[in-house]
């Protein structure tokens, strides 16, 4: 668990993945030689902070995004949501601007969020949870699983992984974008168009912690109902754990792919988590295991 720790650590809020990215790049170049298979890297400027590896003949790809919920400092140290952070008094906020590092506590005032610190903080900075990575028993809690879980998962995938395409995105928390380019220069280059969407979904009535990964039905999108059929029938065919999530809210990278004037189809599947969103964010590792074994899996037979 000791690289999810490091990805848990790093500070980069939705709009600013580039630490992040630069952090995957170097675990990549550092690591694929000792992989099964070998990549080919795209992490150029075209890709503006994404990262895309294909690895033999892909015929399907995996999305992970990047980034994470937080707040940008406004004026006199108000803060803006990044996403939708989970804002109670007390939390501590870490980050950067031109004076150095950031610590300080989030603060209610009139309704309004601050962040209490010892100075005036630049404009336009953007502050995160304060990393802390627990291991308590059977859970790992921390800050950002949703969706460095994601990015671990995909990484966990690509040192096995024969055929297949596994895509790093940016800015799901706040709204997307990166994925409406992605699937069109995939599916042109590549001819690839069936997907998984490697993300973190909820704990709910109907999901629970520790009985396996979610495959979700449906959630505020709806995807192709034979597409998600095969998948249900490829995973029944295993031993591993898993759950059948059906929602009418939410949405992750899959939103975009639905949305493209590309014919992609797509499933979202995710270990769920409790306390989303919140610097107690929670995962069973039986979960865990069962989200990295349906994943290898799946690339193989899809």
């Amino acid at each position: 668990m000791q690289l999810l720790k490091e990805l848990c650590s790093i500070h980069a809020p939705s709009g600013n993945e580039e630490p992040l990215k630069d952090f995957i790049l170097e675990y990549i170049r550092s690591n694929a030689g000792s992989w099964s298979y070998q990549p080919v890297i795209y992490a150029d400027n075209d890709l503006q902070d994404c990262i895309v590896l294909v690895f033999g003949n892909p015929r399907t790809a995996v999305f992970a995004h990047m980034d994470s919920i937080g707040f940008t400092v406004s004026y006199n140290n108000h803060l803006h949501p990044i996403g939708s952070p989970s804002a109670k008094e007390g939390y501590r906020l870490v980050g950067k601007d031109s004076n150095g590092d950031i610590e300080g506590v989030l603060k209610i005032v009139d309704e309004e969020w601050m962040l209490e610190t010892d100075r005036l903080i630049d404009r336009g900075t953007e502050v995160t949870f304060k990393p802390d990575f627990r291991e308590e028993g059977d859970f790992i809690l921390t800050p950002y699983l949703d969706d460095r879980l994601g990015v671990w998962t995909a990484l966990e995938l690509a040192k096995t992984l024969e055929h297949g395409i596994i895509a790093f995105t940016c800015w799901e928390e706040h709204g997307g974008g990166s994925v409406a380019y992605l699937a069109r220069w995939i599916y042109e280059t590549f001819h690839v168009k069936q997907s998984l969407i490697c993300d973190i979904t909820w704990v709910t009535e109907g999901v629970e912690a520790g009985k396996g990964v979610a495959i979700s039905m449906r959630d505020r999108m709806i995807p192709r109902k034979k597409y998600v059929n095969r998948i249900i029938e490829l995973a029944r065919q295993t031993d591993i754990p898993f759950q059948l999530e059906v929602e009418g809210a939410g949405a992750s990278d899959g939103r975009e792919l639905q949305l493209s004037p590309y014919p992609w189809d797509w499933c979202f599947i995710g270990a769920p988590e409790k306390d989303a969103h919140t610097p107690n964010e929670c995962v069973h590792k039986k979960d865990i295991e069962s989200m990295v074994g349906l994943y290898k899996y799946l690339m193989e037979k899809l």
